[in-house]
């Protein structure tokens, strides 16, 4: 496995409570795509942002090749 492409930070606070403590890769701990409509599975808040806690996209494997392509169609 390239380590560019995946990584878990088991050493971050976190890592233990984020997407349900699931092993996952750390690389787009903030997710680039936040800001775009990525096709995730996220949930609108009445305030408008973007509730992303269950969205595994980036987080898996192929999340990588996911972000990377997606970032390049813009």
């Amino acid at each position: 496995m390239n380590s560019y492409r995946y990584f878990s930070n088991t050493d971050c606070e976190y890592y233990s409570v984020c997407h349900g403590g699931v092993e996952k890769n750390c690389m787009f701990c903030f997710c680039p795509l936040y800001n775009l409509d990525c096709k995730g599975h996220f949930v609108t808040l009445q305030n408008g942002l973007k509730d992303c806690s269950n969205c595994m996209i980036p987080h898996t494997e192929k999340g990588y090749d996911y972000v990377m392509s997606f970032l390049m169609k813009k």
